[in-house]
């Protein structure tokens, strides 16, 4: 018991994959370094489908392209109104970095979101995005405004929910990938053969393209609060 427990102990450290020999070397953790391979991989892969673009398609390369954009503007149309055009491309950017990253552990990598440091960066972005999003639309008196709605005796909660929505979105996202990984690593060192194989489709592919749409969603949600 006390081996799997160090085994376990080891696999969840968040350890360094290589030093950047400069300024007496600069630690780069693996969590870092995996997201730098699926930016590196993401931006590949567009490049790749809209390469040679045509004004009435007939390759498959820019149909998948525009499928795959069509699909996240409609879903922004949907949600944000006339608002979606200013916040299609980075929606769509966390959602695509978030369900790869989530799907990083079927290759033999940790994936990046099991690091708190990772979840509560994208929480933060997603947070100051709803209340910049907030103060543009609505101007600096609007933004203030809407604190104080829907009467004024709620505006310390709805103050309160600065705090409170990156601290949710974190720990949501963190929660459920890093119980994912740990329960993964310990099937896989009691029964390291077969039984590992549905699990992991499970925690690996559905819970972690879940934990991406659902991180989405609840940003998209905050954001169209904040502007309607």
């Amino acid at each position: 018991m006390e081996d799997i427990k160090a085994e376990l102990v080891a696999q969840l450290q968040n350890k360094t994959a290589f030093e950047i020999p400069i300024f007496g070397g600069i630690a780069i953790p693996q969590s870092v370094a995996v997201s730098w391979g699926i930016i590196i991989l993401l931006t590949a892969l567009a490049i790749f489908l809209t390469r040679g673009m045509q004004l009435r398609p007939t390759g498959k390369r820019q149909m998948i392209a525009e499928w795959l954009v069509g699909f996240i503007n409609d879903f922004c149309k949907d949600s944000l109104g006339h608002h979606w055009r200013t916040f299609a491309p980075y929606l769509g950017s966390v959602g695509l970095y978030l369900a790869c990253a989530n799907l990083s552990g079927l290759f033999g990598v940790t994936p990046p979101t099991k690091d708190l440091n990772v979840t509560a960066g994208l929480a933060l972005m997603s947070v100051v995005l709803i209340y910049g999003a907030s103060f543009r639309v609505h101007g600096l008196g609007g933004g203030l405004k809407k604190f104080a709605e829907p009467v004024a005796i709620v505006a310390p909660l709805n103050i309160l929910e600065i705090g409170i929505r990156p601290l949710s979105l974190c720990m949501r996202l963190f929660g459920n990938i890093f119980a994912g990984f740990v329960i993964m690593e310990l099937i896989k060192m009691v029964i390291p053969v077969v039984l590992p194989i549905p699990f992991s489709l499970y925690f690996d592919v559905f819970d972690g393209m879940i934990q991406a749409v659902v991180f989405v969603f609840l940003t998209t949600l905050f954001l169209a609060e904040s502007i309607e």
